[in-house]
């Protein structure tokens, strides 16, 4: 077995979900190899718990979805429900030979099912431990624009950091957040104002995704105004979209536009009253990820991004705002992408792309490599 398989599955049981004995965990895995699965039944059965294993096809997963909804998903949903019930942490490991699988099923499909699933996903996030991350392949690498040996590489060095060293700084950012009212975010096409008062801040160094490296919390609902310019591209249920900007009057989106499927990021948008505002506002500071490769859970982590993100907000950050959606989207604001700042009460706290005050500079790439 390859020793990073072995690596990997310590971090996943050890530090992102912390088995402990008699545990029932969920290993949720898609196109990942036996070897992984293994060397994880390995791991949690060495801690003293069980493992339950499913197994996930993108492919099969889009014909079910374009063939059937409606009583297929009242049974699924129901069946993910009581199984989830059961589970005391979640494990998902998505793979895919192909990202865009899903960009012919129709949209209102896709809502369906997200609206079929949300109760189970909801159960998940916020009853189980778990944690979540995608698994290298040539397709990947496409994306990252690497060869594959090198993009398996920076994948196990990405994910088998030394995610401890986070916390010093992601203690110190949590604390001013959570003192901070009025933020505004400028640069590169945006100009950004909203309050984050009385609002919760959590630190991800690994708990919940791997690769992690991102604070987030979640704006008062109504407060956010002004234009942001993500320029990182996106991918949402299969559809890629290219510089998207949205515009924003007493927190709602009142324009959304990109130069790729712009009709489809309205159709998205306008799916539920809580997809034209805002869930989460977070900033990434993963020193080994810095650019984008199409991969959200790589992509909200890139060190001098922050992304800002319509939909559903999380209960540990909760500015009332429900949606089937959750589409983090990202806008990297270091020298090379264009610059930028941000402000809290009026104090430049990250320019760009690199934090500034005693304390969170060490979310900085040089103090976390």
């Amino acid at each position: 077995m390859d020793l990073r398989y072995q690596k990997l599955a310590k971090t996943l049981c050890g530090h992102s979900t912390k088995i402990n004995e008699g545990e029932h965990v969920l290993l949720d895995l898609w196109e990942t190899p036996v070897e992984m699965a293994e060397a994880l039944i390995d791991e949690i059965s060495a801690r003293g718990a069980y493992a339950h294993v499913e197994l996930g096809n993108p492919r099969i997963a889009r014909k079910l979805a374009m063939s059937s909804g409606g009583g297929r998903l009242d049974v699924a949903s129901d069946c993910s429900l009581y199984k989830m019930k059961k589970m005391n942490a979640y494990i998902a490991i998505r793979g895919s030979h192909n990202i865009f699988e899903n960009s012919d099923v129709p949209q209102s499909r896709m809502a369906e099912i997200s609206k079929a699933m949300k109760e189970s996903i909801d159960w998940r996030v916020n009853k189980t431990k778990w944690v979540v991350l995608r698994w290298p392949n040539p397709a990947m690498a496409q994306l990252a624009q690497m060869s594959t040996e090198a993009f398996e590489k920076f994948y196990f060095d990405v994910c088998t950091m030394d995610y401890a060293k986070m916390d010093v700084g992601m203690q110190a950012m949590k604390e001013l957040m959570e003192a901070t009212d009025k933020v505004e975010i400028k640069g590169n096409g945006t100009d950004l104002k909203f309050s984050i008062k009385g609002m919760k801040a959590i630190p991800c160094g690994g708990q919940y995704n791997i690769p992690d490296g991102e604070i987030f919390t979640a704006p008062i609902k109504d407060s956010v105004e002004g234009v942001v310019v993500y320029n990182a591209p996106t991918i949402y249920n299969g559809i890629s979209f290219d510089q998207i900007t949205l515009e924003f009057e007493k927190g709602k989106i009142v324009k959304a536009t990109s130069p790729s499927n712009e009709a489809q990021l309205n159709k998205i948008l306008t799916s539920d009253e809580g997809a034209s505002y805002i869930g989460e506002f977070a900033m990434g500071f993963n020193p080994y990820v810095n650019r984008p490769m199409r991969d959200i859970l790589f992509d909200e982590k890139i060190a001098g991004s922050f992304h800002f993100t319509p939909g559903q907000a999380y209960s540990e950050a909760d500015n009332g705002n429900k949606s089937r959606i959750h589409w983090d989207m990202v806008s990297i604001q270091t020298s090379e992408w264009g610059g930028g700042e941000i402000w809290f009460d009026g104090k430049l706290i990250r320019k760009d792309g690199l934090f500034i005050g005693e304390g969170i500079d060490k979310l900085n790439p040089d103090y976390l490599k």
